[in-house]
């Protein structure tokens, strides 16, 4: 393996652990009706926004890259009335986040360039590109989730 394809995936690791680690860091201290609440008239839950980054890591990485099986049902992600104990929609996204990442450690040099197609998504022409593209949409859910955190820790 070239030492670029090796840079490239322990980056990626590195920014999944640490987007991971972020988003316990405001999640892990709110209260379970809090995980539920959303404070706006608009948007999402940071426990539906939990549920969607699952859901679209165990898609997009899961079923389409490590042929996990994963079956999304993304309106679901927004939706879910039933609200699952926060213990266990966290337990499920580390779950992800592992198979992720375990996922980036298997790509050979060959393997971030090969072609990559997905439901909704007509952007990634390519595993590396894909890996970019699920991390960007990370890190904006969990820019959502700091704002409904504080929003939260106020009342």
């Amino acid at each position: 393996m070239s030492g670029l394809s090796e840079g490239v995936r322990d980056a990626f690791a590195s920014e999944y652990r640490a987007r991971a680690a972020e988003l316990h860091k405001w999640v892990d201290p709110l209260s379970e009706e809090q995980f539920w609440r959303n404070p706006f008239s608009h948007g999402n839950s940071a426990g539906h926004l939990v549920l969607h980054l699952t859901g679209n890591l165990s898609y997009y990485i899961g079923a389409r890259i490590a042929e996990s099986g994963y079956i999304r049902n993304r309106d679901l992600e927004f939706s879910d009335s039933r609200k699952p104990p926060m213990a266990e929609v966290l337990q499920e996204f580390d779950e992800t986040i592992a198979l992720v990442i375990s996922t980036i450690e298997t790509q050979s040099e060959s393997d971030w360039t090969a072609p990559y197609t997905a439901e909704r998504d007509t952007v990634a022409k390519n595993r590396l590109m894909l890996f970019l593209r699920c991390a960007s949409h990370l890190y904006h859910h969990i820019g959502q989730i700091i704002y409904l955190a504080r929003e939260l820790q106020k009342s």
